[in-house]
């Protein structure tokens, strides 16, 4: 019985070991994996090819802005300049289901003119700081996100890429697993100020090419300059500014901007007033991130384990466990009892067979459901059915749509026993998204991972007379009431 293929190792028969010496993430071709490029760690890298593409991103932003100041922004320039197509290849970044996204298009395209005339007029001639950084585009909540940045960043590196895939593919893989594919969008020419097309030779996976990334450039949910901690180091911050003129009048502002006796949420809103008020106090924000540069590469390093361990290594091992113990793989019914089986198998094999190790990582437990649903959707690669990973059928997403057709169709919530809002969601979401699907089937699956999760679970399902339904499965992810693997 063949193992299931998930990883790139997978797909090409090749040992992990090869990725890992490559210095690359085995990333799934299943489902696009969490993680991003962080600019930060180009920039602040002792690797000279790390520097020059940080340079190289910079110079061009400096040319976006010269374009944005002269005025002279016409449709056409803006589409060849500031729209930019979605790098799904590299199997990286926030996609529910698959690798595909919506690229960089005409709002990313506005937000960034926008704020290259106005708010971020000095970008590129910095004083305070040591260098020039992208990721003050997304300091400021105008338009340009996270998510934005890193396919923007992807883009502006993807020669580099390209060339990185392609030595792996030379050295590691058989000429059937690889084919030349001529690539648009590749590198600036700022003589024609064009992109231009080149070819690389590349693995093939259906028939499209796959482009591997470096570990060391990657990182999770937040690059190391991000919005979130520039709001919670405000005061820190301030008090540190020498401009004394400067730290007055944020004080000041912030005085007027709040009222009397705050909540929490008031005084997150003022202080980003604030900055949005006084951007010079970004500059001052980056320096002291700069200043602490050697603690990013291990904060990133750290989050790329994690991700290595949660959504290779361990889902490897549950992919493996299913696949001994279970026909988890070649379960072909209607969709409700495929979906009730494979949940069922899957509670089987966590509660039963060890498999609840799966979800943990450093004896941490999943604490997102964003998470569990990813590694969740990765186990029912090549099903008969087609699985939809939140489905969005005009009444909010669900989990996951499972459908044979137009006709046969169950929606899976799967939910931690710690979400603050499980009593609304079994209360009124999954009928809801059945009657807007129209589908005949609905299953909740609760994962706890303590007595006391257990109990407060139960204690929902009896206040809502749902203690006896058979559309909702508890699994028990505890540790320490399980055999352990090596027993099971």
């Amino acid at each position: 019985m063949s193992t299931p293929r998930i990883h790139f190792s997978d797909f090409f028969g090749i040992p992990p070991e090869l990725v890992h010496e490559h210095g690359a993430f085995n990333i799934s071709l299943v489902n696009d994996l969490p993680l991003f490029i962080d600019p930060f760690l180009l920039f602040h890298s002792s690797k000279p090819e790390y520097g020059a593409l940080h340079d190289g991103i910079i110079d061009y932003v400096r040319f976006l802005k010269a374009i944005a100041a002269s005025g002279a922004v016409s449709r056409g320039s803006v589409h060849e300049w500031f729209r930019f197509p979605e790098v799904q290849q590299n199997w990286l970044g926030y996609s529910k289901t698959g690798n595909k996204g919506r690229g960089l298009g005409n709002d990313f395209a506005s937000a960034l003119i926008r704020n290259l005339q106005h708010v971020f007029r000095d970008f590129g001639e910095e004083t305070i700081t040591g260098g020039s950084h992208l990721e003050k585009l997304c300091l400021i909540k105008s338009g340009v996100g996270r998510d934005m940045m890193s396919d923007f960043v992807t883009n502006l590196v993807k020669d580099y890429l390209l060339q990185y895939t392609q030595r792996f593919a030379k050295e590691h893989l058989p000429s059937t697993c690889v084919s030349d594919f001529a690539v648009t969008h590749v590198r600036f020419n700022y003589d024609t100020t064009a992109w231009e097309t080149d070819t690389f030779t590349l693995p093939t996976h259906e028939g499209d090419y796959v482009i591997l990334t470096p570990k060391d450039i990657l990182t999770k949910d937040s690059t190391w300059i991000n919005r979130p901690d520039m709001l919670d180091s405000f005061y820190t911050v301030a008090d540190s500014i020498p401009n004394e003129q400067l730290r007055h009048r944020i004080d000041t502002y912030l005085r007027s901007a709040l009222p009397a006796e705050p909540e929490a949420d008031e005084v997150k809103r003022a202080i980003a007033r604030v900055i949005e008020e006084n951007p010079e106090f970004l500059d001052y924000y980056i320096r002291r991130k700069e200043e602490m540069g050697d603690r990013a590469e291990l904060a990133c390093w750290e989050q790329v384990q994690e991700v290595n361990s949660r959504f290779v290594t361990q889902l490897r091992g549950l992919a493996a466990e299913l696949r001994t113990a279970t026909d988890f793989y070649e379960i072909g019914f209607s969709t409700y009892d495929e979906c009730m089986r494979r949940v069922l198998f899957l509670k089987d094999v966590i509660e039963n067979k060890g498999g609840q190790k799966f979800f943990y990582v450093n004896d941490e437990p999943i604490r997102r459901e964003q998470d569990l649903h990813l590694m969740y959707r990765l186990t029912w690669f090549a099903p008969v059915s087609d699985v939809t990973r939140e489905a969005n059928d005009g009444r909010g997403p669900v989990d996951f749509k499972v459908s044979q057709g137009s006709i046969d169709k169950t929606l899976v919530e799967f939910k931690l026993a710690r979400n603050t809002k499980l009593e609304r969601n079994l209360k009124n979401q999954l009928g809801v998204y059945q009657r807007a699907s129209d589908a005949p089937g609905a299953i909740s699956v609760i994962v706890y991972f303590s007595e006391q999760e257990r109990e407060r679970v139960a204690k929902i399902l009896d206040g809502l007379q749902l203690a006896q339904s058979p559309h909702i499965i508890l699994i028990d992810a505890s540790a320490d009431n399980k055999p352990s693997g090596s027993k099971a």
